[in-house]
Parts: structure tokens; sequence; C-alpha cells
């Protein structure tokens, strides 16, 4: 079971759905910026988005891969 969705004040809330939005794969990004980690951030989403919303990222977040070690910094690019 996923850890309770940290309490949010409604402005954080909006730049975690922004954050989610924008990254993908999302998880990384929204840990390290906002703390939330993968579990709470899909029932954050899930509570915050209407249904079709909710899935169509989902499948983003699903469909993307995070980038191998050596794509990311110093390794690579």
């Amino acid at each position: 079971m996923a850890k309770p969705i940290p309490r949010l004040s409604p402005e954080q809330i909006q730049a975690v759905v922004k954050t989610a939005w924008e990254d993908s794969p999302p998880y990384n990004k929204v840990l390290m910026e906002h703390g939330v980690g993968a579990g709470a951030l899909v029932q954050l989403m899930k509570r915050e988005l209407t249904s079709s919303a909710f899935k169509l990222w989902q499948a983003r977040a699903k469909a993307t891969k995070a980038p191998t070690v050596k794509a990311r910094w110093p390794y690579g690019r």
C-alpha cells in the first residue's frame, strides 16, 4: 500500500500536477522538487484529475521510459 498523500496547500497541489504533466516520466522530477513519491503521486493525480485526464496521464507516464544511466549527466549528453 502506498504512503498517504502528504498535506499540501492548493498552490502546492497545482505545482505538483503541473510538474507531473510536463515531465515524462514524471516520478523522479516530482520526488526531487516536491518530495512526493510515486504511489502518493498516483493517488494525488487520481484525486485531482477527472477520470479521463487521469487515464491519459497514466498511459503517458507508463509509456515513457526513464533514461539509462549512460544517457544522464555526467556520462552522456
